[in-house]
């Protein structure tokens, strides 16, 4: 999120953010009716927050707009400090309000926009980016937001130009550092169209001083970031091809270790991975191959599928996008050309459907992720739906289906079985990454039914409610994974 009041190059290390809170609370304590004063309570809440006294930091924010109800910089932090929270909509609520009190000021725009936007509520984030557009046409936040909405929605080719325009000059950010001694520098390479893994659960910002490089947009003779590590979070192989190609060559330039060589995540496109995993014993690959649009659009798509091997149902997706977005299955032939016509892309995936359900007729996906090549089980989502995603599946209302979670979690061989483990083994070693995931059923013989195997997956802490407490174990085994990762690889 942007800010007002934070200096230019962050916060600066945790000791120095106290001294300075030190002399706020001074000034602070005389009042707030100054202008002046007003802007130095705005910061000394800023500051609450960075140093992690979140209730403090809330209360403060509150003080100051019962004071000043339209301060746009209070205003402003509070919406990023209710960001960083996860408190979605009321920070959504506080970016409006800033935006109503000061309609042409871009930055509350942009912020509303960046929620909106992790909440795929693309036309809002849109509309929110256009009309910070309006109000500063060079905006490089607006425009590398925008940038990301087109993307996703599959208007790649706008997407493309906005992109040019806010990150060329401007691919290296390097992110706040907040801790209490020397950080280590690390290199986090990003693809500017998606298909990133998300990595802010894993790298400390009290360890770590971070710099951001969008790959595919870094100048071949800027000299790199300082760092002794280089993490390469570009995950998707389908979407992320050109941004993969130049991180290639980045990591040429240092002798610093590598976490996911890019040229290994560059084998791991769906249609490569089913091909190229189908002869591992114990698993099971979907027939895939790409075809263009417009041919499965027509009145012969029916019969080129077939003449490719396929049979109905199938599954249709367009390439680089996750979540179950732009995914549909198709019952019959009759069905195929509506379904193609009305997803974005040239091009676009025929996959062979695999049947997970279980003896209940309910389909399941276990996901395990691969960290340092050990094998950690993250979640297991049951539903009625063939399209298996978390969020949408039925584990918050059924107490058996969490029980069946729970078995998975802390005996994984015993729940998959002998023949899916040593597939999940061989998988790992054939995909040759540091950080990954698999998503993958099981039929009734115990093979593997795999859906997916990428460095994309996304690893994220439940909420905070006690139906969830047996998750809690797993994904912090994650997390401490990756950091003794990072350390082993520091320490070669």
């Amino acid at each position: 999120m942007q800010s007002r009041t934070a200096p230019a190059d962050g916060w600066g290390p945790r000791l120095a953010q106290e001294a300075r809170l030190a002399e706020l609370d001074a000034v602070v304590a005389r009042g707030v009716s100054d202008g002046v004063v007003a802007e130095l309570a705005v910061e000394r809440a800023a500051l609450l927050g960075a140093l992690g006294r979140i209730d403090d930091a809330r209360q403060a924010f509150i003080d100051i707009l019962r004071r000043a109800p339209t301060h746009f910089a209070a205003l402003n932090e509070f919406g990023t400090l209710l960001a960083r929270m996860g408190a979605m909509d009321p920070a959504c609520r506080v970016y409006a309000e800033a935006i109503q009190h000061h309609p042409t000021n871009p930055v509350a725009r942009v912020n509303l926009a960046n929620l909106l936007l992790r909440m795929t509520r693309y036309e809002e984030a849109r509309r929110q980016y256009e009309a910070a557009l309006r109000c500063d046409p060079n905006n490089a936040h607006a425009h590398q937001g925008l940038g990301a909405v087109l993307a996703d929605i599959g208007e790649r080719d706008a997407a493309r130009r906005h992109f040019d325009h806010g990150f060329k000059g401007r691919a290296v950010t390097t992110l706040p550092y907040r801790g209490t001694k020397a950080p280590i520098p690390l290199l986090q390479l990003v693809s500017s169209g998606g298909g990133n893994i998300p990595v802010a659960l894993f790298l400390d910002d009290t360890v770590f001083q971070t710099s951001v490089v969008v790959a595919d947009y870094l100048d071949p003779s800027a000299p790199l970031p300082p760092h002794r590590l280089v993490f390469n979070t570009i995950g998707d192989a389908d979407l992320c091809e050109p941004a993969l190609r130049a991180a290639t060559r980045l990591v040429t330039r240092t002798a610093m270790p590598v976490l996911n060589d890019p040229r290994a995540v560059m084998k791991t496109g769906r249609v490569a991975n089913a091909r190229g995993l189908k002869t591992i014993a114990g698993a099971v690959t979907p027939l895939m191959r790409s075809f263009r649009r417009d041919i499965l659009a027509s009145r012969h798509g029916a019969s080129s599928i077939a003449k490719a091997g396929f049979s109905f149902p199938l599954l249709l997706r367009s390439p680089g996008y996750h979540t179950g977005r732009n995914f549909l299955l198709v019952p019959t032939g009759d069905d195929l050309a509506a379904a193609a016509a009305g997803l974005p892309g040239e091009e676009l995936l025929a996959i062979a459907y695999l049947d997970a359900r279980g003896g209940d007729g309910k389909a399941r996906k276990y996901r395990v992720m691969i960290v340092g090549g050990q094998l950690h089980p993250l979640h297991l989502a049951i539903s009625n739906d063939w399209k298996v995603h978390y969020f949408t599946s039925e584990m918050a209302e059924n107490a058996g289906h969490r029980l069946e979670e729970a078995r998975f979690l802390e005996d994984m061989p015993s729940v998959v079985g002998s023949k899916a483990m040593n597939a999940l083994g061989r998988i790992r070693d054939r995909l040759g990454l540091d950080y990954a995931g698999i998503d993958f059923g099981l039929d009734g013989s115990g093979n593997l039914l795999l859906f997916e195997a990428n460095a994309t997956m996304v690893v994220s802490r439940p909420e905070d409610d006690e139906r969830w407490s047996y998750r809690r174990n797993a994904v912090e085994r994650v997390v401490d994974a990756v950091a003794d990762m990072i350390r082993l690889r520091l320490q070669r």
